[in-house]
């Protein structure tokens, strides 16, 4: 039923309208997982997991048709600037979606204080292992954010960067070759992640939100976009195979237009990078 709340060609109309679908999600995930599962002694082990799946599981069925509806753009268009402006469409809606995503964890993170180790036990793990790896169990116990020590020059931290990422976007792009619409499972994840480092970086106070999600947001955004560009790529080829697309004319066609989102993607995902590493420590 939740699926019929938008529908794709409204979605690529007004994408904006799929950040209050994503924040919609994202809540209903959060306080079925906060109200529910958090009191089973075994499944709240997992709240984490279970918020981003609850997610998910809610965005499959907008995610699979948005995808097939982009794949059948790929038959009947040739013109390739043509249907770049078409996919960027669908783009602009799962951008939106995700920072719905990002906005509703991030809120909820810090209006839900006694349940944040339960919703957002694994995040804040991911968060602490990425941001201080040498006090892992102290940053884990404080949920606050330690300084990265090591002689690392930015160049360095570049490549760390991109290559983390290129990691991601591989992911994705199997996920979404898999599964179609399976990369969303990838992305929520990383919105929810997101969110938990928001909240550390909010310090528990709704005042400091909209400055945290800027922070991460600086480079998350072009990041997040080149991992849905990925997504976009394997799943018009993952729909074409089960369409029978993939033959003649058109399979050319097909593979051509996923290569070019993938060679996008990764431009997009290395000047992610270096706005991560030079612009965003200058701001904050």
């Amino acid at each position: 039923m939740l699926e019929m709340i938008i529908n794709p060609k409204r979605a690529e109309r007004r994408p904006w309208e799929m950040f209050f679908i994503g924040l919609f999600y994202a809540t209903v995930s959060l306080l079925l997982v906060s109200f529910v599962f958090s009191k089973d002694s075994v499944l709240s082990a997992y709240g984490g997991i279970l918020v981003v799946t609850f997610t998910v599981i809610c965005s499959m069925p907008f995610i699979y048709y948005m995808i097939k509806s982009e794949e059948g753009k790929d038959v009947v268009i040739s013109d390739e600037g043509k249907l770049l402006k078409e996919h960027s469409k669908a783009i602009k809606a799962f951008m939106w979606l995700f920072l719905g995503f990002v906005v509703a964890f991030a809120f909820w993170y810090l209006i839900l204080p006694g349940y944040t180790t339960t919703n957002f036990n694994a995040q804040i793990k991911v968060f602490c292992a990425i941001n201080s790896p040498a006090n892992f169990n102290y940053c884990i116990e404080q949920q606050g954010i330690s300084p990265v020590t090591g002689d690392v020059t930015k160049a360095r931290l570049v490549m760390n960067i991109f290559a983390n990422n290129i990691y991601v976007l591989i992911f994705t792009l199997l996920f979404s070759l898999a599964f179609g619409a399976g990369a969303i499972f990838v992305l929520a994840w990383n919105a929810s992640v997101i969110a938990a480092a928001v909240g550390i970086f909010s310090k528990s106070s709704l005042v400091r939100l909209p400055l945290g999600i800027f922070r991460y947001m600086i480079h998350g955004i072009p990041e997040i976009g080149a991992y849905f560009v990925g997504a976009l790529a394997g799943g018009i080829v993952s729909v074409a195979v089960i369409r029978k697309d993939l033959q003649g004319e058109r399979m050319w066609r097909i593979l051509e237009d996923a290569l070019l989102l993938i060679i996008i993607a990764v431009v997009v995902l290395f000047l992610a990078s270096l706005v991560e590493v030079f612009i965003t420590p200058l701001l904050f």
